[in-house]
């Protein structure tokens, strides 16, 4: 049987080898030992090696089994992370920006380089503005048979304010009469009463429909002012122009001013208790129920 001389990989010295066993080896790329003694001393006593980032010096032990594959020995997960993270960053392809006509690299987690880059891609022109809200309150009359009030619109009202100028006006070039904004045309309900707004209709109509004894335009107390409805010792204003017109507020806080002084109740409706969801039933039991003068059993 051949034998070979080979070198002892912990002793350095040399002995002899079947030669079969020592093809082997150096294909699979093993080290050779003497003896068992050998083996065991070089995989287990730890030896110094160098921090492999080359930016620390620092000299670490580490027993030869420990030691990956790669042959990187790091002192700490900080050097190894600092070190490992721009060799994958050099593997991953380059990330530019969105926007064609920029050109600049970015970081992968980013989609622009920079806010004005975003805009240029994202942005919509006054017409391409004009189709999408045309077609949002025709998409939103076909749902609700009904034009939509501006409040039910959200995400829009800003667009088109510096596209058409009003509400009114996207309403008119979408094909529709607007609602009552200023209280220029009546609305009659069912039971005979003159109503101001669409709103104010439907208040009182929901009033007639469950027998609720009511009053409108009624003074406060030989006041000047007047509040759109009285049940009972209750007056019930709908404030469905609070927040938009400036004269319109100041009238809103003189009458809740007014009702404070003189220890009146006033019960307040806004446009969100009407549309999408009509909540009159939540709103107007709990403001009439212990009123005296009023029935609340149909409600």
């Amino acid at each position: 049987m051949n034998r070979v001389n080979v070198e002892c990989k912990n002793c350095k010295k040399i002995f002899d080898k079947e030669t079969r066993r020592c093809n082997e080896g150096i294909k699979m790329g093993w080290n050779f030992y003497c003896s068992i003694k050998c083996r065991y001393q070089y995989k287990t006593i730890a030896k110094n090696y160098k921090c492999f980032n080359s930016k620390c010096n620092n000299v670490i032990k580490r027993a030869p089994c420990d030691i990956p594959l790669s042959g990187r020995c790091f002192c700490s997960n900080s050097c190894s992370a600092k070190v490992n993270n721009l060799t994958r960053k050099s593997i991953w392809p380059k990330k530019f920006c969105a926007n064609k006509n920029c050109g600049k690299e970015i970081k992968r987690s980013n989609k622009y380089c920079s806010a004005k880059c975003q805009w240029t891609v994202n942005s919509v022109s006054n017409e391409e503005y004009r189709e999408i809200i045309i077609e949002r309150i025709k998409e939103f009359y076909k749902i609700n048979e009904r034009i939509p009030f501006k409040q039910e619109m959200w995400g829009i009202y800003n667009a088109v304010k510096k596209t058409f100028g009003t509400w009114n006006k996207a309403i008119i070039a979408t094909g529709f009469k607007p609602n009552p904004v200023k209280f220029a045309n009546k609305y009659i309900a069912i039971d005979g009463h003159k109503c101001d707004s669409l709103a104010e209709k439907v208040i009182d109509d929901w009033l007639s429909e469950r027998k609720i004894k009511h009053e409108t335009k009624v003074p406060y107390n030989y006041h000047r002012m007047t509040a759109d409805f009285k049940i009972g010792n209750s007056f019930v204003e709908f404030f469905g122009l609070q927040g938009e017109v400036e004269s319109y507020d100041r009238i809103v806080k003189e009458k809740e001013a007014f009702c404070k002084e003189n220890n009146l109740k006033l019960i307040k409706l806004y446009p969100s208790d009407l549309f999408p969801d009509n909540k009159l039933d939540i709103i107007f039991y709990q403001g009439l129920a212990r009123r005296p003068g009023v029935q609340v059993s149909s409600l």
